[in-house]
């Protein structure tokens, strides 16, 4: 029953005396009906008659329990929810170091100077808003593809890879995710531990099961390659490891050239499926070829793979929401027959996704002058991440007396930083020291700049050597 109200009232004057009424139970229900009257008396001269006249205002409410009392409140999300409180804080000392979005040396918001030619271009041509087919712009599957593999690729030039354009990085792996679900029934897929923290809840949502390898070696701040090999030998024929292509989230840590070939060496032979989540192309290491070099490494060995692209953090299209799932398989009629499933899922999900990033990405890549500057561009962001990178480490070392080897920031790789700091060691950090951060010891470096450092290295000298 949805909720309702009554209201009822007859005017002839307000009066100072009130009377409130009743409050009733329906037996045998917990549904409880709470009812109030109230009324006002008060002598009033009526303007068009000489003579007087008392009036009451009767006033009746009822209001049901709601259909949805047993929803829930959600916990704020682990990641996000650190900008919520970072906003919460006045204090003038503050640092944002939770939400992986670049920023400024000066910490603002930074948008693209190739963004905005490729937007007026937009405007100059007088582009519409009509739909986009469900796979996306065509314009753009095509230069995503290319950026990925590299356009002499023979699988591009197979025509070996379905290409639908996604929302953004989430919205792709969720599709490959809803992929798995249909057409590979009760296949797990084995992601990282640690991982970015919506992988998860994405497979989760999709009722996709998941294990976790060994990645992250606290002892030594760096990667478990022995584990994660050892991890993934153990999967069931027929899984999907997940992969980070490069600038692993949270970590930084990279497999090594050689290590990325004894990876690829395992899952060939153990008939495993290898699924890439591809966040920073380009925004690692500065170098688009460089920081596609893993996923095209799984290609070149004519293995089929799931690769999931976002151009958030490379092109700063964080609100645009695009993105590609791609989907490499053996032949030209098994990559067409993927790509007309992905439109199916995609279709009762989101219909077709959003026009405007496309073009901006279309236009980028699409045209050698936008495209070279945009290279340009990411070098300078790369590079100022490399700089604080450097500037912390240093800090880091020159301050603390323990002798403690703060060597993994540098070895580190891309936007973030795992600092090896507890939960306990990170609300300090905030509790204390107003710096905002993921629980789990996440920093990201482009929310800090180089005058910051100095600060930054105090509070993580303090929480690790100070708080148990």
């Amino acid at each position: 029953m949805a909720s309702s109200s009554m209201l009822s009232s007859t005017w002839v004057s307000p009066s100072p005396s009130a009377s409130l009424s009743t409050e009733e139970s329906l037996k045998g229900s917990s549904l409880k009906l709470r009812t109030s009257t109230l009324s006002f008396t008060k002598e009033k001269i009526n303007p068009f008659t000489n003579g007087k006249s008392c009036g009451r205002v009767s006033m009746a409410v009822a209001v049901n329990a709601s259909r949805f009392e047993g929803v829930p409140m959600a916990p704020p999300d682990p990641i996000l929810g650190v900008s919520e409180a970072f906003k919460a804080d006045t204090n003038g000392l503050k640092l944002n170091l939770g939400v992986g979005a670049y920023r400024t040396e000066e910490l603002q918001p930074y948008v693209l100077d190739v963004v905005r030619k490729a937007e007026n271009l937009m405007l100059e041509r007088g582009d519409n808003k009509e739909y986009l087919p469900i796979e996306g712009l065509a314009a753009f599957n095509k230069v995503t593809a290319e950026l990925l593999f590299g356009a002499d690729n023979p699988v591009i030039k197979q025509k070996r890879v379905a290409t639908v354009q996604g929302l953004s990085g989430t919205g792709s792996l969720r599709l490959a995710a809803a992929l798995i679900e249909r057409y590979f029934p009760g296949a797990k897929v084995l992601i990282s531990s640690p991982t970015w923290g919506n992988h998860k809840n994405i497979f989760n949502d999709a009722r996709v099961p998941w294990s976790e390898y060994r990645y992250y070696d606290p002892k030594t701040v760096g990667l478990d390659f022995e584990g994660m090999i050892a991890d993934i030998k153990e999967a069931p024929e027929g899984s999907f490891v997940l992969l980070h292509g490069c600038a692993h989230n949270p970590t930084g840590i990279d497999p090594t050239p050689e290590q990325w070939e004894k990876i690829a060496d395992v899952i060939q032979e153990k008939n495993l499926i290898p699924f890439f989540d591809v966040a920073y192309q380009g925004f690692a290491s500065g170098s688009l070829d460089a920081d596609a070099s893993s996923v095209r490494l799984f290609a070149a060995r004519g293995l089929e793979l799931v690769v999931a692209q976002s151009y958030s953090k490379n092109l700063g299209l964080y609100a645009e929401r695009i993105g590609a799932i791609n989907v490499v398989s053996s032949s030209a009629d098994a990559a067409a027959r993927v790509k007309s499933q992905l439109k199916r899922l995609a279709r009762p999900m989101y219909s077709n996704p959003p026009i405007h990033g496309a073009r901006i990405v279309a236009n980028v890549v699409g045209d050698p002058a936008l495209f070279n500057e945009w290279k340009a561009e990411m070098e300078l962001m790369a590079g100022r991440i490399k700089n604080v990178r450097q500037k912390l480490y240093e800090n880091l070392s020159s301050k603390d007396k323990s002798g403690k080897d703060w060597s993994f920031v540098l070895k580190q790789i891309g936007m973030f930083s795992f600092t090896g700091l507890s939960k306990a060691q990170s609300e300090n950090m905030t509790n204390k020291w107003h710096v905002y951060l993921t629980k789990d010891g996440r920093i990201s470096l482009a929310g800090l700049s180089l005058a910051k450092c100095e600060y930054l290295a105090d509070a993580i000298i303090d929480s690790y050597h100070n708080v148990n």
